[in-house]
């Protein structure tokens, strides 16, 4: 317990100094906000609940970042074909995680990458919002699932 606190202490201190710019000054509010994401973070997410592998983690942030650049140039270049060219679409996913934090990740995961958005999550099914279906959402869907399987430790 006291090894988690340390580090997400550090983390949250972190987190805080990079988005004040470093500034000296802001410490005073820059406290309070540590220690209430602390309390969150530990209320939330408990020590020990869950482990997140690195290697995990990077696999999920790599396949995140190059998806969201290439998807943004994707939806940009639709857009700028016109409105005629989409057909957009309600797809439905069956999950293959656990619920709670691995399938909320997805959800939200989702609702970051261009041209899709997870408009529901009810038991172990995932409705989807696509700008559209002809593009191979659901394979990347499958593979982001895969990634997050991975980070949290998860078989499916």
């Amino acid at each position: 317990m006291s090894r988690a606190i340390i580090l997400r202490s550090l983390l949250f201190a972190l987190l805080w100094w990079v988005l004040v710019e470093g500034r000296a000054d802001s410490w005073g509010l820059g406290v309070l906000a540590v220690f209430a994401a602390l309390w969150a973070s530990l209320r939330l997410l408990p020590p020990g609940s869950r482990r997140i592998s690195l290697a995990g983690l990077l696999g999920y942030l790599t396949f995140f970042v190059w998806n969201s650049a290439r998807g943004g140039a994707q939806v940009s270049w639709m857009a700028l074909r016109g409105r005629q060219t989409l057909q957009p679409a309600i797809l439905e996913w069956k999950l293959g995680l656990p619920p709670g934090a691995p399938s909320v990740l997805l959800l939200n995961t989702l609702g970051l990458m261009p041209g899709t958005l997870g408009v529901e999550l009810r038991d172990d099914r995932l409705r989807i919002h696509v700008v559209d279906e002809r593009l191979p959402i659901l394979a990347e869907v499958e593979v982001l699932e895969a990634h997050i399987a991975r980070m949290f430790g998860v078989s499916q």
